[in-house]
């Protein structure tokens, strides 16, 4: 069922009727295979489709001066060009991070849907509002931590992401992400990142083999990093 993440991405922040889901459910997608590195939308692009991560990871990029810039990561579940239903071109790149499927609503097919529920517009507007707090707090991460802190951050965050749509397992979770993607994420060059990356081993807070991470002190690393997930369901922080 290629919608599931997706539905309960958005059962996550905002509860949805048995029929709301099936009206989710019976969306026509069309699903598509994505390599590691393939461009799915590209910047300037007019989109008339709106995609959602199936299996894998896409991830957002484009040049800034010299470097690229990763501005998002998207898990399974998330739908990351919700926003050209709105508002286009696409403003980045939007790239497949390791083997990926994608699904594909065209924008008619979504715009049908919102226009005859109102509930169903208030959760996919909280799932913007919710992608824009994210971005915002990237901003946050790169303008004012220190690059162990921006590290541990965006492990925290990509971890409790994945547990929202049951893809954290004990602590462990499985992503194709480099020290390279790291590196242009946290605005850090590749050898600043192995550094903090081995201090973060050396300090017992995570475990990192090939594509499996694992959060070994979850509630220490959350401390280092200054990391609540509040922003990402739009929780009142306690």
């Amino acid at each position: 069922m290629p919608h599931q993440k997706f539905i309960a991405r958005l059962q996550a922040v905002e509860d949805l009727s048995e029929d709301e889901r099936r009206q989710i459910a019976a969306l026509p997608a069309t699903l598509r295979q994505v390599a590691d590195g393939e461009i799915v939308l590209r910047q300037g692009e007019t989109a008339s489709r709106c995609v959602f991560v199936v299996h894998g990871f896409l991830y957002q990029t484009r040049i800034v001066g010299d470097r690229s810039q990763i501005l998002a990561f998207h898990v399974p579940g998330d739908m990351p060009c919700l926003h050209t239903l709105l508002v286009s071109p696409m403003d980045a790149d939007l790239v497949g991070l390791g083997p990926t499927i994608v699904g594909a609503v065209a924008h008619s097919q979504l715009k049908q849907l919102l226009d005859g529920s109102v509930h169903l517009t208030r959760a996919f507007w909280r799932e913007t509002l919710i992608d824009a707090a994210i971005s915002r707090r990237w901003i946050a991460r790169l303008g004012a931590q220190a690059a162990l802190a921006k590290v541990a951050h965006l492990i925290c965050e990509l971890a409790a992401r994945l547990e929202l749509v049951g893809l954290l397992d004990d602590g462990c979770f499985q992503m194709p992400m480099t020290q390279r993607h790291v590196a242009d994420a946290c605005g850090l060059s590749i050898v600043h990142v192995n550094r903090t990356i081995q201090e973060l081993r050396h300090r017992g807070l995570i475990a990192w083999e090939g594509s499996e991470i694992e959060l070994l002190q979850p509630e220490e690393l959350r401390k280092l990093a200054d990391f609540a997930p509040d922003y990402l369901t739009g929780a009142p922080r306690t």
